[in-house]
């Protein structure tokens, strides 16, 4: 006789989607909420350029009308496995300016068999805000950025809560059918864009630069596509002004958009880039942005955690580092161990030089604590596979500039150091991740008998590449384990150039 055994199965109630009708495409999201946490099952995105379709009278013509309608038929099968109450459906601006926009969204919401919500400005930059908050955790006030198709949205907020937004009627979409007339990319073009741009900011300006802000997150699109070309061109940094300056002159250099080559930018954001592009200079020089990083989230994120009422808006870093601790089998009390030396060092570090600009604690305290995140794999070169595992992984309330710096920090924790890691990061971050790199290594070196209260109070003395690490009279002599491990250590940092002692 046969017998079945049967998985246990997911309950309906736990499901819920988001439905994002964007002027340049449409996004399908589903999560599933596990014990308090959220897992992203499924993504769906379309490429619909609605707002390609609004005429010179602001309506929409029957071509985008189809595709929108046909895209939505793709995404109502999927829903039909949701619980009604718990979908939402959104659209935001190119339906809020096209004056035949009952037409479409009549028909979508028969499509969909659900409720269709055209948003306003301010409430859909409101949701951009809480999906990046959800999903990137902020330092103090956060300067927040969505370029559109057909909109951008601007928030200044801190934490959960947004202090000043606007939506502005410009986007990737409706800017490159305004001034890349012919698809010809110019010196002329690129100069009407960013001054029609630039002139809508100004007006609003004045609203944001008077906040001090100790971050600036963009969301979706074009920041996005910009990170992907400057790392598939070996930069490992924020996105910075000269970074899209340069942009902008590959561009021009192209001349058209059918010649529009440069590496790292996917196909399907080609025909828009220029124009998004020429957006994101205008902000960054209307509101004197020096950096920006990209976020975990935007309006979709938004949307699925407002119907989330029951979710702890606790330290989202930590509900990560705890998850991923139980997911890989970490030896939390050794993760501790080795957390609470670092930022020991740490603090000792950034009395004596510069350790700012990153976040450089947080990624310490992340890489730290899931350090040993690839030895449920194998032990020799666990380090690389924690490394490949964190830069594979969901790392909410981290942006993707930090969740790198913490795959850099696990996967330099031990043995030879990489120096060719540090070649991608921005001379500004170069050092701070190398002094990073030194106090994990040193860490866990003095955790390695995994055994509380074995360390004395420690002094660290820092003078650029000279680090003296001082210990009590005869500490090492009665720790030799630990002193041969230093050692060892000692001739690793000095093929970095790094100078270290240890008395």
């Amino acid at each position: 006789m046969i017998t079945s055994t049967r998985l246990p199965q997911n309950h309906p109630e736990e499901l819920y989607a988001a439905v994002d009708l964007g002027s340049n495409s449409f996004h399908l999201v589903i999560v599933r909420v596990v014990a308090g946490s959220v897992q992203i099952i499924g993504k769906v995105k379309q490429k619909v350029r609605l707002a390609a379709g609004l005429d010179e009278n602001m309506m929409l013509d029957d071509e985008s009308l189809e595709r929108g309608w046909r895209c939505l038929e793709t995404f109502a099968e999927r829903l039909q496995d949701i619980p009604r109450d718990n979908i939402r459906v959104v659209a935001t601006a190119t339906l809020r300016l096209a004056k035949n926009a009952a037409v479409f969204t009549q028909k979508a919401q028969q499509i969909l068999d659900h409720e269709l919500s055209v948003i306003s400005g301010e409430e859909e930059a409101r949701q951009i805000y809480l999906g990046v908050a959800y999903t990137s955790a902020n330092q103090g006030n956060s300067l927040v950025i969505d370029i559109g198709g057909a909109s951008t949205e601007i928030i200044i907020g801190n934490d959960m809560t947004p202090i000043h937004l606007v939506s502005l009627n410009m986007g990737c979409v409706t800017f490159k059918e305004r001034y890349f007339v012919g698809d010809v990319l110019s010196k002329e073009n690129f100069a009407a864009a960013v001054g029609a741009a630039k002139a809508m900011v100004d007006a609003v300006a004045d609203k944001f630069v008077c906040f001090d802000w100790q971050q600036c997150l963009g969301a979706s699109g074009t920041p996005q596509a910009i990170t992907e070309i400057l790392v598939a061109q070996g930069i490992s940094d924020a996105i910075r002004l000269d970074y899209l300056y340069n942009l902008r002159q590959q561009c021009i250099d192209c001349a058209t958009l059918d010649n529009l080559i440069i590496d790292g930018l996917e196909e399907s954001r080609r025909v828009i880039f220029p124009s998004g592009l020429a957006i994101l200079i205008a902000l960054f020089e209307s509101l004197t942005i020096r950096d920006m990083q990209i976020s975990g989230g935007a309006l979709r994120e938004g949307l699925i955690y407002g119907m989330l009422e029951n979710i702890q808006q606790n330290d989202r870093r930590m509900q990560t580092i705890q998850q991923h601790i139980k997911h890989f089998h970490i030896d939390s009390e050794q993760a501790e161990r080795v957390t609470n030396v670092a930022l020991t060092l740490f603090k000792q570090l950034s009395e004596q030089t510069d350790v700012d600009g990153i976040d450089g604690e947080a990624m310490l305290v992340a890489a730290a604590m899931l350090h040993e995140t690839g030895l449920h794999i194998e032990y020799k070169l666990h380090h690389k596979h924690g490394a490949y595992i964190l830069g594979h992984v969901p790392m909410v309330g981290y942006t993707n500039l930090q969740r790198d710096g913490i795959k850099t920090l696990v996967l330099n924790h031990r043995q030879q150091i990489s120096p060719e890691v540090f070649e991608q990061n921005h001379n500004e971050t170069r050092g701070i991740m190398r002094s990073l790199v030194r106090v994990l290594r040193l860490a866990c070196i003095l955790s390695i008998r995994r055994k509380d209260n074995l360390l004395p109070e420690l002094k660290l003395e820092v003078k650029e590449d000279e680090w003296h690490l001082i210990f009590p009279e005869g500490w090492l002599k009665a720790h030799p384990l630990i002193d041969a491990e230093l050692a060892n250590e000692k001739w690793q940092q000095h093929k970095m150039g790094w100078h270290l002692t240890c008395v």
